[in-house]
């Protein structure tokens, strides 16, 4: 249960649920006021599989993590190393970050940051995030089936998205 966990554990929990809800109320603003500049959004078939994906990874982690009363220092390492990865996108990527594609042949393509070494690095943070946080606390069931999950999830998206920005500027 997850009144048993450690305090470090319902710490990172919180902070990840938070930190999640936070993203949406961004991800919302951004996409809306893309959509005004004449952005169009493609690939909106799969959007709600990934709520669900992230919904029910968060559901399996509350229901089966059995934290150790000390994180592995390795695993927590991983994990802020991708939460730093995460901040840094963000503030690189700024106002067209969405959790959707929104795109418009007008909009630029962002080549600051993590950009600059990968091409997805959200992506790359959310690979991370859906593997080390289960792992971390105790869950290596759900790290591995949301991993699958999240791969087959994220081999559709990476292909819309592949074909949206060419047709970006820049």
């Amino acid at each position: 249960m997850i009144v048993d966990w450690p305090l470090w554990a319902l710490a990172i929990l919180a902070y990840v649920i938070i930190q999640r809800l936070g993203e949406l109320v961004y991800a919302r603003a951004n996409t809306r006021r893309l959509l005004a500049k004449g952005g169009v959004e493609h690939g909106a078939g799969h959007y709600p599989f990934f709520i669900l994906l992230h919904g029910g990874w968060l559901i399996a982690i509350i229901l089966l993590a059995r934290p150790a009363a000390v994180p592995d220092p390795l695993l927590l390492a991983g994990f802020l190393f991708s939460q730093a990865l995460r901040y840094w996108t963000l503030a690189s990527i700024g106002r067209w970050w969405t959790t959707r594609i929104i795109s418009a042949p007008h909009f630029p393509r962002v080549k600051r940051g993590p950009y600059r070494f990968i091409p997805h690095p959200n992506y790359t943070v959310v690979v991370m995030e859906i593997a080390l946080l289960p792992l971390l606390l105790g869950a290596w069931p759900v790290a591995l089936v949301f991993s699958a999950l999240n791969a087959v999830l994220l081999w559709r998206r990476i292909g819309v998205e592949a074909k949206v920005l060419v047709e970006r500027v820049g």
